[in-house]
């Protein structure tokens, strides 16, 4: 005789012996915290930490946790637990910083943990809209730079001079690396006035503005055969897209670019500019093939590779989710408040995150694409709101 289900033949059985296997959990829930003294929260001495502070850190963060000079950060009414994993870190060589090193190392947990109750309970400083400054967006910075290039690139970057090339949505960090080629007179060009005098962050808030323009679409000219010109780009779509639209912020888009340009360039790798790959593979093309890619990738629909003109909002957004009021992707005791943080001290620690020198999952993917331009708004963003 086939055996009933208590659950499904008597439905109210099953939703009480729910309830009272929730009820047994909870109750030994309960008792294992009562029982363990690993899962309490351990006695911290605020007096004892201000005793520390005042004689080993306020040299460098202020006898109220406000920093004393740039990229020294403020630790006043920062999260207790941030600050206790900050000194354990420094303690395993997680970050490199010698004198806080030598000092982790020499200080216990009930020490390290007293330390952090202590500036965890100071006020927030107050002097940060006097710190930041005025927080410059790098689109805009571009915007005014690129002003000097609308003659011979055009209005937004979309070039209608022959042999000029097309500028709107590049990828960024190809236009740094062929302002800088330019420069160091690596490529055949007209003269360029403007470039010498144009610092690293210049050179990136140009390229953004460029990148977020949207391309003129072209129609097909005199020059060459797009439909002969396709076949030709088989061995193109692996770095520039199917169609020319780079999806890598190192290899330039072709979509959209002036044809007699695009010619130029491809030729040149026969000749001076320096990658081996394209070149041993433009050598086995003619002259009609190279004007056949060329007519081929000027008439394909190209688009903005950036969105400049909300990216540091947008980042803002992202820091958001953990650095916020009500932060939800990571358990809020081990993030660090950064409204009203150190500007410097902001920039310096994001770089560290990008190059590798500093170790966190999330902020590295999040960082690592971005410029120093761009990560200097972000830190002067954060670094003008009021601390909390």
């Amino acid at each position: 005789m086939r055996r009933l289900n208590p659950r499904i033949a008597y439905p109210e059985y099953g939703r009480r012996m729910v309830r009272f296997s929730v009820l047994v959990v909870l109750a030994l829930a309960a008792c294992m915290q009562e029982e363990s003294p690993a899962l309490k929260a351990p006695p911290v001495d605020i007096a004892a930490g201000k005793a520390i502070a005042d004689r080993e850190c306020k040299g460098c963060h202020g006898a109220e946790g406000k920093s004393i000079a740039p990229a020294i950060p403020h630790l006043a009414a920062q999260r207790e637990g941030y600050l206790f994993t900050a000194i354990q870190e420094y303690k395993q060589a997680k970050r490199l910083h010698a004198a806080l090193r030598e000092l982790a190392v020499q200080m216990s947990d009930a020490e390290a943990r007293n330390i952090a109750a202590y500036y965890a309970s100071l006020p927030p400083v107050k002097t940060a809209a006097v710190q930041a400054g005025n927080v410059l967006s790098p689109f805009e910075h571009g915007k005014r730079l690129a002003e000097a290039c609308a003659k011979c690139h055009g209005a937004g970057g979309s070039s209608v001079t022959s042999g000029i090339p097309s500028l709107a949505g590049q990828q960024s960090h190809y236009l740094v690396t062929a302002i800088q080629e330019h420069l160091a007179r690596e490529r055949k060009s007209t003269p360029m006035p403007g470039l010498p005098s144009l610092k690293k962050r210049d050179m990136e808030a140009l390229a953004l503005y460029f990148a977020s323009q949207t391309p003129t679409p072209r129609e097909r000219g005199a020059l060459g055969d797009p439909a002969a010109g396709e076949p030709l780009t088989a061995v193109c779509r692996g770095c520039h897209g199917p169609h020319g639209v780079s999806l890598d912020s190192s290899t330039p888009s072709l979509a959209g670019q002036e044809p007699r340009y695009l010619v130029e360039a491809i030729k040149a790798y026969r000749t001076t500019r320096q990658r081996e790959s394209m070149r041993e593979y433009v050598r086995t093309l003619t002259d009609r093939d190279i004007d056949n890619m060329a007519a081929f990738y000027s008439v394909q629909k190209s688009r903005p590779s950036e969105q400049g003109q909300t990216l540091v909002q947008d980042l803002i957004q992202r820091c958001e989710r953990c650095h916020g009021d009500a932060p939800s992707a990571t358990p809020v005791a081990v993030v660090p408040k950064i409204a009203g943080q150190d500007r410097d001290y902001l920039i310096m620690t994001l770089r560290a995150y990008r190059d590798d020198r500093r170790a966190s999952t999330a902020v590295h993917r999040m960082n690592q694409p971005y410029s120093d331009s761009i990560i200097e708004s972000l830190a002067a963003a954060y670094a003008a709101q009021p601390a909390k």
